[in-house]
């Protein structure tokens, strides 16, 4: 048989990469004996069938025959088998398609030295009876199928490195704009997931239409649904992003919770998704059938305890398009929100404050970044806005201030909107955001933002409610952090003097007004009242919440500042190095507040003469804050003023 009769897709110019797979290729189909077959697998648009066409670029001279065959049914093998019988015998044309399938079929059993190429297979049952009377050549089988492949070599086929693909796209469009500015190529790049699919389709836009694959990407930001369909002149509208994977979930179709389950797996971050999530919303055994089947179609990557998604199909799959019945605008929106309520039961009954929550925290917190980055506050429901809230709280309390405030900006907007601005959840959240802006010494956002909440919910709700008595608090701190103790002093003596009467002597907001009461007293200059408050104060955070709760260990602290301010500085530095250890213990080095007990135990050692270990401290406390918080955080520009302070002394 000639070489001649080959029918093969010529290969192109602008392959790249893929050195370790076609080794694969190569080893798997050089065996002897029976037929060698090998499975190309991965995701729709990841390269399956660029990769067979180079390998077979390469290798077509060892081989007597090779025919490329679109397998994507088993009539389209049929088909393709009787088109290579009619090749090598012209006579049989007239013969019944069965008729030149099986002669195919009986010559590829009796002759050997051919390469069979199985393009897009839909399921390997496709071809099972074919391999069975196959006992010699090689069989080079691509598919998004994973698995099923009993029997078959396979090779699993990923995306591009980020260099590959930056070569792909360099070479794509310098075919039509040779002197191409390709500045955010990079970027542009890893916003496509490095799929090759979605980089030559961007690519061939780019050379077209002479922009940067900055601007492309800016496009894609914008305008969404239509760059996901976005060719070029020529191009195939078929093997775009918005279609390429349009044809595995319609074989998904007799698994209805398919679609729907990728549709909500694109609200999250696309890897670490923790499978325990869905069972939030998902039932069994549907769910591990829907799981099962993205995955065994390469939608999906399945780990034993997540989930992982590429962010291109997340992207596609959260974009509505009325004319895509994978993708309708409401069937997207109530994924949208499925999630937010999935994520809110995450971290329902769980405390912000609480050191043994923060692993569930941390566990959302990638997860919220992703679903805040691509909603509006326009949609969000009343899910959304409470978990918004929550993280809030939590990367605040981790020091994150700026995350928190744009996080609670935009729950603020959300109870506007669905709630009303005199409902109490929507006083509650301003009050939140201003003490945020508190937080990061914004007081001329804070303080008018509380007057002015204050005012409505003491209307609202009365004197005496415990929220009104928390805004009256948190005024009365910003009124005194701005300066005007004098104030201040007052107002929180009443808070307090009202909290015990409302809440009772030992609840944590009384416990908590007492402490801010004491503060302002040592602010103030009266460091004999402070200390008196404090340390009774001190006894009841350790006889109501505990020796190791946060807020005790805070107290501590603030008791031990209130005896280096009164000059005890001994006293201090042994209650601060007490209060550390516990902190590294129960909160770890990188808390904000094992930092700030840190900065003040190194501060107490520099008052007792001892400036070297003080020092050693500080550039410690320094190095770790700057990591952790930032380097213009208000807690980080403090420890950098007292390490300057004391390196002066020095």
């Amino acid at each position: 048989m000639s070489p001649a009769l080959s029918r093969f897709p010529a290969s192109t110019e602008q392959f790249v990469g893929r050195s370790t797979e076609l080794q694969r290729l190569d080893d798997a189909l050089a065996q002897s004996g029976r037929a060698a077959v090998v499975a190309v697998h991965g995701l729709g648009g990841v390269g399956k069938s660029t990769l067979s066409s180079e390998f077979v670029r390469l290798h077509a001279q060892r081989y007597s025959v090779v025919w490329w065959i679109t397998a994507d049914s088993p009539t389209a093998i049929d088909t393709g088998l009787a088109d290579m019988v009619t090749t090598f015998a012209p006579h049989a044309a007239d013969l019944p398609l069965e008729q030149r399938t099986e002669l195919a079929v009986q010559w590829l059993a009796t002759h050997d030295g051919w390469l069979l190429v199985l393009d897009n297979l839909t399921t390997p049952g496709d071809v099972a009876g074919l391999l069975e009377r196959v006992r010699s050549g090689a069989v080079l089988i691509t598919s998004r199928q994973g698995t099923g492949w009993r029997g078959v070599t396979t090779v699993s086929l990923d995306v591009l490195s980020p260099q590959q693909a930056e070569e792909l796209l360099s070479k794509i469009v310098r075919l039509d704009w040779p002197s191409a500015d390709l500045t955010g190529a990079s970027e542009l790049c890893e916003e496509l997931g490095w799929l090759p699919l979605a980089v030559e389709q961007a690519a061939a836009y780019i050379g077209q239409a002479h922009i940067t694959p900055g601007d492309y990407l800016e496009l894609l930001k914008r305008y969404p649904a239509r760059m996901f369909t976005a060719t070029a002149e020529g191009g195939d509208a078929q093997r775009t992003m918005a279609r390429v994977w349009h044809v595995t979930l319609d074989r998904l179709a007799d698994t209805p919770l398919a679609g729907r389950l990728l549709r909500h797996l694109a609200w999250y971050a696309p890897d670490g998704i923790p499978r325990a999530f869905l069972a939030l919303q998902f039932e069994e055994p549907d769910l591990t059938e829907a799981l099962g089947r993205l995955a065994a179609h390469s939608m999906i990557t399945l780990g034993v305890d997540t989930i992982s998604v590429h962010r291109l199909i997340q992207a596609v799959s959260r974009t509505p398009d009325p004319d895509d019945r994978h993708r309708l605008p409401e069937d997207v929106a109530a994924s949208r929100d499925a999630a937010w309520v999935c994520l809110a039961e995450v971290l329902k009954e769980l405390d912000a404050r609480d050191p043994a929550a923060w692993p569930a925290f941390r566990l959302v917190l990638p997860h919220i970044r992703a679903i805040f980055a691509n909603t509006s506050s326009d949609d969000d429901s009343l899910e959304a806005c409470w978990t918004l809230n929550e993280l809030a709280r939590f990367v605040e309390n981790q020091g994150d201030v700026a995350t928190s405030i744009s996080y609670k900006i935009r729950a603020l907007s959300g109870y506007e909107r669905l709630c009303g601005s005199e409902d109490q959840a929507t006083l509650i959240m301003r009050n939140n955001l201003a003490y945020a802006y508190k937080a990061v010494g914004d007081l001329d956002r804070a303080i008018p933002l509380l007057e002015l909440t204050l005012a409505d919910t003491e209307r609202l709700l009365g004197a005496d409610h415990p929220e009104t008595l928390n805004q009256r608090g948190n005024l009365a701190s910003c009124y005194g952090e701005k300066g005007g103790w004098t104030e201040a002093i007052p107002l929180m003596q009443s808070v307090r003097a009202d909290r015990e009467r409302v809440l009772g002597p030992d609840h944590p907001q009384t416990l908590r007004s007492r402490n801010n009461l004491a503060h302002a007293y040592q602010a103030s200059g009266d460091q004999v009242q402070a200390i008196e408050l404090y340390e009774t104060n001190l006894g009841d955070y350790e006889r109501v919440l505990g020796a190791d709760h946060p807020e005790t260990l805070f107290a501590r602290n603030n008791l031990a500042c209130a005896y280096a301010d009164g000059g005890q500085t001994g006293r201090a530095a042994r209650l601060l190095e007490a209060v550390l250890e516990v902190q590294n213990r129960v909160l770890g080095p990188e808390h904000p507040d094992t930092l700030v007990s840190a900065m003040n135990f190194a501060s107490a050692r520099a008052s007792t003469g001892d400036l070297e270990q003080a020092i050693r401290l500080l550039e410690s406390v320094l190095a770790t804050s700057e990591r952790v918080l930032g380097p213009d955080h208000k807690r980080t520009r403090v420890v950098r003023d007292r390490l300057s302070e004391v390196l002066e002394k020095f």
